[in-house]
């Protein structure tokens, strides 16, 4: 894959972000905020993908259950593989489009990612409002959206940034983190905009779009993988079924696992598979978010989601 000209990269506003490296830029395109190496493969994967009816998108923003998704939607689809969960970590089993799939260094096998062989698994972090563009829009397709409050997410994100090898070089203090956030510059950002547009999508569409918050996830799993199961059309025929996904994906579980406890680096991205399993908890921002923080994100979320209709993230 070419890598990006100066000159297009030189035509979008940018602005200085916390990355692996230290501090590097951010890109502006289409209104969201991307690195270079993911723009790359955003503008690659909006070209070139080509869905097929059958198709399963897991689309998110960034960190707020992405990795627990993967393992729901794979235990469903492939039940007979389901155990391929204990030693391969769920990225690695639903490869991201502009990750692994267009990249510049694409990782191999993943022109068909389920075991089923009728059925192909990805995800993504790119917004709906580039997705419109694309063939996704108007394909049978099914896509699975999960959200998470946005004090969570954004706690979740300046943890794992943390986990990178910039992070050594000079911390991200949490003050930085939260101006980040709120002025949407973060990669996929800005995070109401992302989610706000998958909801109304949910809502106009709901037999296309599943949209599911990572709070009604943690607050009774069995009974959402058993709604998942339904929308994907693979409904269970006993009850342990779902009992049994749950449990398999069940968070605690899966973090003792040692693929997930592993300090190596996927060869897509220079953060390690530990990484993604950190704790999971909901209401994790109070113990780094000091009173004035919560206001300031609090203030956000009514002005953005109470004013579209959407009574969450509070």
């Amino acid at each position: 894959m070419a890598i990006l000209a100066d000159d297009f990269l030189l035509s979008l506003p940018k602005e200085e972000w916390y990355g692996p490296c230290g501090h590097d830029m951010l890109y502006q395109f289409k209104g969201f905020w991307f690195t270079p190496h993911i723009l790359e493969g955003v503008l690659q994967f909006l070209k070139n993908f080509k869905p097929l009816p059958t198709d399963v998108i897991l689309a998110s923003f960034p960190k707020t259950g992405t990795t627990w998704l993967k393992s729901l939607v794979f235990a469903i689809i492939n039940r007979a593989s389901k155990h391929s969960l204990i030693c391969t970590n769920p990225h690695d089993l639903i490869p991201t489009l502009e990750l692994q799939v267009y990249s510049s260094n694409p990782t191999a096998a993943h022109t068909l990612t389920s075991c089923d062989a009728n059925t192909r698994i990805f995800a993504t972090h790119v917004p709906y409002q580039l997705l419109a563009e694309t063939a996704i829009h108007s394909s049978q397709c099914r896509i699975v959206y999960v959200t998470r409050n946005p004090k969570d997410t954004l706690i979740s994100l300046w943890h794992y940034m943390g986990t990178s090898k910039g992070s050594l070089k000079k911390p991200w203090k949490i003050e930085e983190a939260v101006d980040k956030f709120c002025d949407g510059v973060l990669p996929d950002g800005p995070y109401y905009d992302h989610v706000l547009r998958f909801r109304k999508e949910g809502l106009e569409r709901p037999q296309k779009v599943f949209f599911v918050s990572y709070e009604d996830l943690k607050d009774d799993t069995k009974e959402q993988v058993k709604k998942l199961a339904e929308f994907l059309g693979r409904p269970f025929e006993k009850e342990e079924e779902a009992e049994e996904i749950a449990n398999i994906c069940d968070f605690r579980a899966m973090k003792q696992h040692e693929v997930n406890k592993s300090s190596d680096s996927p060869e897509w991205l220079e953060f390690p598979y530990s990484s993604y399993f950190r704790q999971g908890e909901v209401g994790d921002h109070k113990n780094y978010l000091d009173s004035e923080m919560i206001q300031r994100i609090d203030d956000m979320t009514k002005d953005k989601f109470y004013g579209a209709g959407f009574m969450y993230g509070m």
